[in-house]
């Protein structure tokens, strides 16, 4: 089977994580052979690359600019004329409605991944639920409960992300390499958290809980991420002048945009991410799972699907003392912490083993391989008859 996913590729998060790992990981299922068509080429175009996957560049592409939509969807019309396509994948309304029309005029089967929940209202959903796919294919039961909201008619199905675990163990001189470059003693409790600089993710609430916690002396916070738009540099910035006037300017750091998230973590004790509004998923929290971490965040969205009282601690939203509180018991109850790490790992492996998770999703695939029933982009119904290998 030849799936072809199609994306803009212009920032980085949890879509762009996925998608390396397919990529990285296609020895797992090699019947199902990953292509990636993206509008601009960056850190995940490079990662794919480096994973010896097959990058097509459909050129830079703005809404705002439709010269240079009509280009990018001939440069795909003529990707999906050269290459023998089995299946593609859009991942956001974004390229839904761009490139949604381009694969049905291709009578080419269609699966929508939605990564978010939505109410179907923005001009963009309106837009791409025009091209209605066979499958819908959803992140979590949180985003699989509004799929309707944008195609009433449409079957959906949940696959949690498959998350690899860490490449390799890493040993009391790396953790200690990697506290010494980011000004860490040996024995502090590192908190880290590692997302996107975006308000959501409740940095701002994180920071203002470790305002409440300079009596202790023992505790470092790594927020680790870069901005990558005008609005997450301010914001950006005022996390730092927040800190300043906090006085913990001296315990938290801000290391940027990193590609050794992986390793950063394995050198933390703690992750904390209190998102101020639900998480869809939260590849983050497996991966700090993963490496032993205690996760501490917000009780909503796909975070109540991952964290569990075996493996960390889901809070009430907005409330800093709670996560004051959390936050200062784990710093202190060693036993507590090493606890729910041990039990982390395991927690990850069922939801998110890469394995199982791309055997789920070449069966979803095949299925819609195999009905045979597609909509054109006129709206209706084809039948063709495929093969795959």
């Amino acid at each position: 089977m030849r799936v072809l996913h199609v994306h803009s590729g212009n920032l980085y998060g949890g879509v762009e994580t996925l998608l390396a790992t397919l990529a990285r990981h296609q020895n797992v299922c090699p019947t199902m052979k990953m292509y990636y068509a993206l509008c601009f080429e960056g850190r995940l175009s490079e990662e794919l690359t480096a994973a010896g996957a097959p990058v097509h560049v459909l050129g830079k592409t703005r809404i705002s600019q439709p010269v240079t939509v009509l280009r990018a969807r001939r440069a795909l019309g003529e990707l999906l004329q050269r290459k023998d396509f089995d299946l593609a994948v859009c991942h956001s309304s974004w390229t839904q409605s761009l490139f949604g029309p381009a694969i049905r005029s291709a009578c080419l089967p269609l699966v929508f991944w939605l990564h978010n929940p939505t109410d179907g209202k923005h001009w963009l959903d309106r837009w791409g639920s025009r091209t209605a796919p066979d499958t819908v294919l959803c992140n979590s039961e949180l985003t699989a409960a509004t799929a309707a909201n944008l195609f009433p008619q449409v079957r959906s199905e949940v696959l949690y992300a498959p998350v690899a675990p860490p490449n390799g163990t890493y040993s009391k001189a790396d953790r200690a390499a990697t506290r010494a470059e980011l000004q860490t003693p040996e024995d502090a409790v590192v908190i880290i958290q590692a997302s996107r600089m975006e308000a959501w993710k409740g940095h701002a609430l994180h920071i203002e809980a470790l305002g409440r916690l300079k009596d202790l002396q023992n505790w470092v916070c790594w927020q680790v991420g870069g901005a990558q738009r005008p609005e997450e540099i301010q914001y950006l910035d005022s996390l730092k002048e927040k800190v300043a006037q906090l006085g913990i300017a001296d315990r938290v750091r801000f290391p940027g945009q990193r590609s050794d998230v992986e390793k950063l973590l394995s050198a933390a004790d703690i992750y904390c991410q209190p998102n101020t509004d639900p998480e869809p998923f939260g590849i983050a929290f497996i991966e700090a799972l993963y490496a032993r971490l205690p996760v501490v965040t917000t009780a909503m969205g796909g975070a109540c699907e991952i964290v569990n009282d075996a493996c960390g601690v889901l809070g009430p939203p907005g409330d800093t003392t709670a996560l004051a509180a959390s936050l200062r018991r784990l710093i202190q109850d060693r036993a507590w912490r090493v606890k729910l790490g041990e039990a982390a790992p395991a927690r990850a492996r069922v939801l998110c083993d890469v394995e199982t998770q791309m055997q789920r999703l070449h069966e979803c695939f095949a299925n819609v391989v195999a009905n045979g029933c597609y909509r054109t982009a006129s709206g209706s119904d084809r039948i063709i008859n495929s093969s795959y290998a």
